[in-house]
Protein backbone atom coordinates (compact mmCIF):
# COMPACT_ATOMS: atom_id res chain seq x y z
CA UNK A 1 0.00 0.00 0.00
CA UNK A 2 1.92 3.68 -0.87
CA UNK A 3 1.91 6.01 1.45
CA UNK A 4 0.31 9.39 0.48
CA UNK A 5 1.63 13.04 0.49
CA UNK A 6 -0.07 16.45 0.37
CA UNK A 7 1.40 18.90 -1.41
CA UNK A 8 0.49 22.52 -0.80
CA UNK A 9 1.58 24.50 -4.33
CA UNK A 10 0.38 27.32 -6.07
CA UNK A 11 3.34 26.74 -9.07
CA UNK A 12 1.83 24.43 -11.72
CA UNK A 13 5.68 23.69 -12.70
CA UNK A 14 6.27 22.79 -9.49
CA UNK A 15 3.62 20.28 -8.65
CA UNK A 16 4.37 18.78 -12.18
CA UNK A 17 7.78 18.33 -10.96
CA UNK A 18 7.10 17.13 -7.26
CA UNK A 19 4.18 14.87 -8.51
CA UNK A 20 5.94 13.08 -11.27
CA UNK A 21 9.26 12.12 -9.06
CA UNK A 22 7.16 10.77 -6.20
CA UNK A 23 4.37 8.77 -8.15
CA UNK A 24 7.30 7.58 -9.94
CA UNK A 25 8.79 6.80 -6.38
CA UNK A 26 5.41 4.40 -5.33
CA UNK A 27 3.68 7.75 -3.99
CA UNK A 28 0.17 8.93 -3.54
CA UNK A 29 0.38 12.62 -4.88
CA UNK A 30 -2.62 14.74 -3.57
CA UNK A 31 -2.07 18.31 -4.75
CA UNK A 32 -4.04 21.60 -3.25
CA UNK A 33 -3.33 24.92 -4.61
CA UNK A 34 -4.53 27.52 -2.10
CA UNK A 35 -3.46 28.58 1.40
CA UNK A 36 -7.45 29.58 2.46
CA UNK A 37 -8.16 25.79 3.15
CA UNK A 38 -5.38 24.04 3.65
CA UNK A 39 -5.59 22.93 6.59
CA UNK A 40 -9.18 21.74 6.27
CA UNK A 41 -7.84 19.74 3.40
CA UNK A 42 -5.23 18.60 5.62
CA UNK A 43 -7.45 16.70 7.87
CA UNK A 44 -9.96 15.77 5.73
CA UNK A 45 -6.85 13.55 3.76
CA UNK A 46 -4.75 12.42 6.39
CA UNK A 47 -1.70 12.46 4.49
CA UNK A 48 1.32 10.76 5.30
CA UNK A 49 3.53 13.48 4.93
CA UNK A 50 2.68 17.21 3.75
CA UNK A 51 5.02 19.18 1.40
CA UNK A 52 4.08 22.80 2.22
CA UNK A 53 4.76 26.15 -0.23
CA UNK A 54 5.53 29.22 2.00
CA UNK A 55 3.85 31.64 -0.37
CA UNK A 56 0.31 30.41 -1.29
CA UNK A 57 -3.06 32.91 -2.15
CA UNK A 58 -5.00 32.87 0.98
CA UNK A 59 -2.81 31.79 4.00
CA UNK A 60 0.59 31.90 4.20
CA UNK A 61 2.68 28.00 4.64
CA UNK A 62 3.68 29.37 8.26
CA UNK A 63 0.31 30.16 9.34
CA UNK A 64 -0.84 26.68 8.09
CA UNK A 65 1.93 25.17 9.94
CA UNK A 66 1.15 27.45 12.80
CA UNK A 67 -2.38 26.18 12.99
CA UNK A 68 -1.63 22.20 12.16
CA UNK A 69 0.73 22.42 15.05
CA UNK A 70 -1.75 24.04 17.07
CA UNK A 71 -4.38 20.72 16.55
CA UNK A 72 -2.84 17.94 18.71
CA UNK A 73 -4.10 15.40 15.97
CA UNK A 74 -1.31 16.78 13.80
CA UNK A 75 1.31 16.79 16.05
CA UNK A 76 3.52 13.88 14.05
CA UNK A 77 2.66 14.61 10.90
CA UNK A 78 5.13 15.10 9.15
CA UNK A 79 5.86 18.92 7.39
CA UNK A 80 8.45 19.71 4.32
CA UNK A 81 8.35 23.37 3.93
CA UNK A 82 9.58 24.59 0.24
CA UNK A 83 10.09 28.30 -0.02
CA UNK A 84 11.93 30.30 -3.23
CA UNK A 85 12.83 32.59 -0.10
CA UNK A 86 15.76 31.03 1.72
CA UNK A 87 17.12 33.31 4.54
CA UNK A 88 17.65 32.23 7.52
CA UNK A 89 15.04 34.10 9.55
CA UNK A 90 12.74 31.73 7.30
CA UNK A 91 13.85 28.76 8.39
CA UNK A 92 14.12 30.16 11.80
CA UNK A 93 10.23 31.13 11.53
CA UNK A 94 9.35 27.28 10.20
CA UNK A 95 11.61 25.56 12.93
CA UNK A 96 9.94 27.44 15.47
CA UNK A 97 6.81 26.30 14.19
CA UNK A 98 7.64 23.00 14.41
CA UNK A 99 8.37 21.79 10.79
CA UNK A 100 10.36 18.47 10.05
CA UNK A 101 12.57 20.29 7.17
CA UNK A 102 13.46 23.05 5.18
CA UNK A 103 14.17 23.04 1.26
CA UNK A 104 14.40 26.05 -0.99
CA UNK A 105 13.65 26.32 -4.12
CA UNK A 106 15.17 25.34 -7.15
CA UNK A 107 15.82 22.00 -5.28
CA UNK A 108 17.00 18.68 -6.96
CA UNK A 109 14.60 16.19 -7.59
CA UNK A 110 17.13 13.37 -5.82
CA UNK A 111 16.83 16.18 -2.18
CA UNK A 112 13.21 15.85 -2.81
CA UNK A 113 13.05 11.94 -2.83
CA UNK A 114 15.45 11.67 0.17
CA UNK A 115 13.66 14.24 2.54
CA UNK A 116 10.13 12.91 1.67
CA UNK A 117 11.83 9.27 2.41
CA UNK A 118 13.52 10.14 5.55
CA UNK A 119 10.25 12.04 7.22
CA UNK A 120 7.99 8.69 6.65
CA UNK A 121 10.52 5.86 6.86
CA UNK A 122 8.85 4.01 3.90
Amino acid sequence: MSKTVLLIEDEPNIIEAISFILSRDGWTVVTHSNGHDANQVIQAKSPDLVILDVMLPGKSGFDILRDLRLEHSSDALPVLMLTARGQAKDREMAETLGVNRFMTKPFSNSDVREAVRDLVQQ
